[in-house]
């Protein structure tokens, strides 16, 4: 008898080959930015701690886990191709609370955020931190996880506030394209 496996690659399908852009749409059709960092953040925390687990179905937290892992990809795959998504502000007008994990220079431009995350880390170890930390916080375990997983966690927070920002703007972007035709 032949066994089958089960692919459990997380895939969303974009419509143009290798398209950032559009495996970053996607994610954010089936999750919110606040709804993301919150549950990213609750992993964390249970992942951390030694005595608990995450109350979450597990479908839930395998399900984002999948698309955090596409949302990573959809980053790399932006960077790779170098676009611009700058805007041209003056540093008064941007407020804080707009910024959020964001330097000024990664708000005027976010694949900085992507440029700086893969400068450090690779998408294999970005896929060890996120199978690390979910795994952690599912159970009860003796041991922590053996890596610093807290830069890890902040690259990953700035890279949604990023992939945020630039479907943001090319919201935007297609409104005023659209108001002057």
């Amino acid at each position: 008898m032949k066994k089958s496996r089960t692919n459990f690659d997380p895939r969303f399908r974009a419509h143009k080959k290798n398209s950032g852009l559009q495996l970053m749409e996607t994610f954010f059709q089936f999750n919110e930015l606040d709804v993301s960092k919150e549950r990213l953040s609750n992993i964390m925390n249970y992942a951390v701690k030694r005595n608990s687990w995450i109350n979450e179905d597990p479908a839930m937290i395998f399900e984002f886990y999948q698309s955090m892992r596409s949302l990573i990809r959809a980053g790399y795959l932006m960077m790779l191709k170098e676009r611009k998504w700058t805007v041209n502000t003056q540093p008064e007008k941007i407020s804080p609370l707009v910024l959020g994990l964001l330097s000024e220079k990664e708000y005027r431009n976010p694949l900085l955020v992507f440029k700086t995350a893969f400068r450090e880390y690779t998408i294999k170890e970005f896929d060890y931190f996120m199978s690390g930390i979910v795994y952690f916080s599912m159970g009860v375990y003796e041991n922590l996880p053996e890596r610093n997983i807290v830069m890890p966690y902040i690259h990953t927070v700035k890279m949604l506030d990023a992939a945020h920002l630039i479907l943001q703007r090319k919201r935007v972007k297609n409104t005023a394209d659209s108001n002057s035709e």
